[in-house]
């Protein structure tokens, strides 16, 4: 099971593959894709389908026994972005020897530091010219070997940086892409890479949304191999156990939805992110072409569950003070329910004791976490997509070190309790 996370760590740079990868493994598993500009026509007890959008989020839905307006219907939901380092145009920047740098801006809110001195690749979708010009075509690049690096300053020219340096994102955070060798590449270095590797020319490239991403696989480590490390674990490894869990688990009565959002590490406020009324709008379509009325949509709403995964902070041996002294999970010690009195999470009392019972019938550890009361703590999607779907839902995940870094850590043992939490859920 770990593997298989890894494998699909490894295989999603970023979220349009990720979103690629999940729709492939939908596929196999009986799921029919969804175009949602077309009539939604029957739907019928054990049908599967998804629909993506942006190419960037994807919804599969496993219809229920029962019509949703009578069982409602069980939801995970887990985001697919990460924080990274998104490809300006005009990109390329000329230095001295030939060396060209490339411009970037920062997306979401990555741990800028350990950026430095790794070797990074670039992966994202490219779009062309086609028939129709309302209409392009995208094409999803990954290349698959160490193509860029950002590089420290040495300490002789910078002797204060272990004691802190205040990083400028637009100086200090440019990726070297390689030399010029002749006066073709000038200009054309990044471009040579995206059409030597899609294998078409120039002319009919129009635009791209690429980013960087470290180029070191994903691994186990520790005495037991009982630590993952990689990048993009926040929030990658709870899509992959929502998706393991939807298609490891047959027909029931309610309704089963797996959504993957796109934009959570910058708000979510898009038509991919948790805080469009898309998901709303599906919900509905298939709640009224089993019923025939709109009431069934409102009624099934109320019979609902979701559960909102995106990781949790581990406690950190090395900081304690940063945690609270009673809720701070451990690495290995099982899915985290997470609360905030200011109502940045979902999470109620209600809620929580309803997934706590969930992971003791899966036979699995459960934990909670708070933040420590002078330490401000971030949001999720919980509420941002209560407050266009007023339902009732937990916000937990797995417990991970070192949070929003290039590559982040977590628990072996943790993954696999989620997954059989997830899968007792969907039952």
């Amino acid at each position: 099971m770990v593997q298989r996370l890894l494998h699909f760590l490894d295989a999603s740079l970023v979220n349009f593959l990720a979103v690629r990868n999940i729709a492939s493994e939908l596929e196999q598993a009986g799921y029919r894709r969804f175009d949602p500009r077309e009539a939604l026509g029957e739907v019928k007890a054990g049908d599967k389908l998804y629909v993506t959008k942006n190419d960037s989020s994807v919804y599969a839905f496993h219809i229920g026994h029962k019509p949703m307006a009578e069982a409602g219907f069980r939801m995970i939901c887990a985001h697919c972005d990460s924080p990274t380092f998104r490809i300006k145009p005009n990109a390329e920047m000329l230095c001295e020897g030939g060396i060209v740098k490339l411009n970037t801006e920062v997306y979401g809110g990555p741990i800028m530091s350990t950026w430095f001195d790794r070797p990074l690749t670039i992966a994202g979708r490219v779009i062309v010219r086609g028939d129709d010009v309302l209409n392009p075509k995208t094409l999803l690049l990954h290349v698959k070997r160490p193509l860029l690096q950002i590089c420290n300053l040495a300490i002789h020219f910078n002797r204060q940086v272990n004691d802190g340096v205040k990083l400028s994102k637009q100086k200090d955070m440019l990726p070297i892409l390689g030399i010029v060798t002749s006066e073709l590449e000038k200009g054309n270095l990044l471009m040579n890479v995206i059409c030597t590797e899609l294998g078409i020319s120039q002319e009919v490239i129009l635009d791209f949304d690429l980013y960087l991403a470290d180029a070191t696989p994903a691994c186990s480590f520790g005495v037991h191999n009982e630590f993952i490390s990689s990048g993009r674990l926040d929030d990658l490894s709870m899509c992959f156990a929502g998706l393991e869990a939807m298609i490891a688990t047959e027909t029931v009565d309610a309704t089963k939805v797996l959504a993957i959002f796109d934009n959570e590490e910058t708000g979510s406020q898009t038509k991919q992110g948790a805080g469009s009324p898309f998901l709303s709008m599906m919900l509905k379509r298939i709640a009224l072409a089993q019923s025939g009325s709109e009431e069934a949509f409102y009624q099934a709403v109320e019979r609902a569950f979701m559960i909102s995964a995106d990781n949790a902070h581990a406690w950190h041996p090395n900081y304690s003070e940063k945690y609270d002294p009673t809720n701070h999970p451990v690495l290995g010690g099982g899915p985290v329910i997470k609360f905030n009195a200011a109502q940045k999470y979902a999470s109620d009392a209600v809620s929580a004791a309803v997934f706590a019972e969930i992971c003791r019938e899966a036979g699995v550890p459960c934990q909670r976490f708070v933040n420590h009361s002078d330490v401000a703590g971030g949001s999720t999607l919980g509420n941002i997509l209560a407050s266009s779907i007023p339902l009732r839902g937990v916000d937990m995940g797995n417990a991970i070190l070192a949070m929003h870094s290039c590559r982040e850590t977590g628990s072996t043992a943790d993954h696999i309790y989620t997954v059989k939490a997830f899968t007792q859920f969907f039952k």
